[in-house]
């Protein structure tokens, strides 16, 4: 008579390492991800595609609202 292990061999003691390995494995990836998340989202404005004063500033001036006088006197108020 034939014990488990000699008909199923290591096929099944492998599957059953791969199913632990990623029993551990896609929560720490989880974590790690929602991690990165968080903190990328408490950085600074202008990081995540926020424009600052100055970028919007531009924008105007590239539409025309603004002409160049307006636009040089309002970069020297923010201090660039």
């Amino acid at each position: 008579m034939c014990g488990w292990m000699e008909s199923y061999g290591w096929g099944a003691m492998g599957l059953g390492m791969l199913g632990m390995s990623l029993f551990w494995i896609l929560p720490v990836v989880g974590i790690v991800l929602l991690v990165k998340l968080l903190w990328r989202s408490g950085g600074e404005p202008g990081r995540n595609g926020e424009k600052n004063a100055l970028d919007i500033l531009r924008e105007r001036y590239a539409r025309g609202e603004i002409d160049k006088e307006e636009f040089d006197s309002k970069k020297r108020d923010l201090g660039d």
